[in-house]
């Protein structure tokens, strides 16, 4: 099977007769069925997707499909759709089938996408290399003894390993770009209330971003356009108008841009990747860039302000999986109050616990004003210094991940090890900006690690004009 890094590719040999919308189902499903042990997908829709396939091939040849005819894409088991298991690679959820789709999913359907399966991921998001997933860890395509990163793991693995056309995921604090990093493909979490959250099943819901993986910049812009815009179901969504971004992207422009010197001056940042992301920085100065310097005094704050957040969030918002009204019921279960403990007991996993009851303490009576309240505050002044950069600088840069990534099971036992994985990532969500990861840098290890670009709340425009410009060099 030929390779595709673009839908463009795709639509190309569709329209010159090379192949077919079925052709290329087929052809995902055996290269699906060829790399099993890589535990990316928890389930493929086959006959679904061979059935979409034939009517996107009809629709081709009458003149009258849509934007993304041929997009074989594949969802994070968070994202809902209707008809569909959705688990949240949770065992809580037992075999629940949605009602409904996402706003997201139906956007995608409607331009003609085809849904090729759900996605292995860290249960409930909640993770940093996905491997705490009810259904074993996802192994990275690139060398299968190492992490894919998390919690999307399964849809960055995807994309490199060629599973799939392009994939979505959420990003809570880095769950889109800490694996895109690991995995060496692109990874776009967009402004917060830019694509709608309905469908998506909540972890911190003032943080929670649905957002992309694919091979190109171009593939990120049309998903990212198709799916952005108001939706009456999600009352946090931005009222600006969808952005309109891939007429943008062929824009070559100079810029002004922040490194942020704490990140590449931080002594848990790997050697090489610092000295590379040096000679990066060097690079886009020789390009006429102008990179500079700036301090955010705010880093080693961030993990432990967004780990009260989400984990306050998702205290509240797990609190539905009970038992009670759907998914996971323990057969030992003897009355409403056992139901409740026992099927919460065995159906979520440790790391998911441990997150509820970290987030039931800092909003306990006692704790609140300590912890919760606190880190709002914290929230707020990291949310104003990054406007205040960014008042001055187009761009904020940083490494994506201190580090390649690391061997499955290395950091399973430590749980603050786990968490400062997102050091450089959580910046963008609790500013609410967007932010992306390109895979511009190869450690010697074989392994890549990206560059991070953060930028203003609703500049996705010029955020991937940019980075169009520096992926096609």
């Amino acid at each position: 099977m030929k390779h595709y890094n673009s839908i463009a590719q795709v639509q190309s040999d569709i329209n010159s007769g090379v192949t077919t919308c079925l052709q290329l189902v087929n052809d995902y499903l055996e290269r699906i069925e060829n790399n099993l042990h890589l535990n990316a997908f928890l389930e493929v829709f086959t006959a679904d997707a061979l059935e979409q396939a034939k009517q996107v091939d009809a629709k081709i040849k009458a003149g009258t499909a849509g934007r993304l005819a041929g997009a074989v894409i594949g969802l994070k088991d968070n994202i809902v759709y209707k008809g569909h298991h959705i688990s949240a690679s949770s065992k809580i959820l037992g075999e629940f089938e949605s009602l409904y789709s996402a706003t997201a999913t139906e956007r995608l359907l409607a331009e003609d996408a085809i849904i090729i399966g759900r996605l292995n991921c860290d249960e409930f998001a909640m993770g940093s290399s996905n491997e705490n997933s009810a259904f074993g860890p996802v192994l990275n395509p690139l060398d299968n003894t190492k992490v894919t990163g998390g919690s999307s793991g399964g849809s960055a693995a995807a994309v490199a390993a060629g599973l799939c056309l392009a994939t979505l995921g959420s990003d809570t604090g880095g769950s889109i770009r800490q694996p895109a990093s690991f995995c060496g493909v692109v990874g776009l979490k967009p402004t917060y209330g830019v694509i709608s959250r309905w469908g998506l099943i909540a972890y911190g819901s003032s943080l929670d971003q649905i957002g992309t993986f694919t091979n190109s910049i171009e593939d990120a812009a049309i998903l990212t356009e198709i799916m952005a815009g108001k939706d009456e179901f999600d009352s946090t969504m931005a009222q600006e108008a969808a952005p309109q971004l891939v007429s943008y992207l062929s824009e070559k422009k100079t810029y002004k841009i922040g490194y942020l010197k704490e990140a590449i001056e931080h002594p848990g940042l790997n050697k090489e990747v610092q000295e590379k992301m040096i000679a990066f920085i060097e690079q886009l100065k020789a390009d006429g860039h102008t990179v500079e310097p700036v301090s955010f005094p705010y880093l080693d704050y961030m993990v432990p302000t967004y780990y009260i957040i989400s984990t306050a969030e998702a205290s509240s918002n797990l609190s539905r999986f009970d038992g009670i009204r759907y998914g996971y019921r323990s057969s030992a279960a003897s009355d409403i109050r056992t139901t409740y403990i026992k099927s919460r007991s065995e159906g979520f996993g440790e790391e998911v616990k441990r997150r509820i009851m970290l987030g039931t303490f800092v909003l306990s009576a006692g704790y609140y004003d300590a912890y919760y309240a606190k880190a709002q505050k914290v929230r707020r002044l990291i949310k104003d210094k990054t406007e205040v950069i960014l008042s001055e600088y187009d761009f904020v840069l940083s490494p994506t991940t201190p580090h390649p990534a690391f061997n499955l099971g290395e950091n399973t036992k430590d749980p603050i090890k786990m968490y400062l994985e997102d050091i450089f990532t959580i910046h963008a969500n609790l500013a609410g900006c967007p932010a992306i990861s390109l895979p511009l840098i190869q450690h010697s290890s074989g392994m890549p690690v990206g560059v991070q670009l953060l930028s203003a709340r609703f500049t996705e425009q010029k955020l991937l004009s940019f980075s169009n410009q520096l992926m096609n060099k």
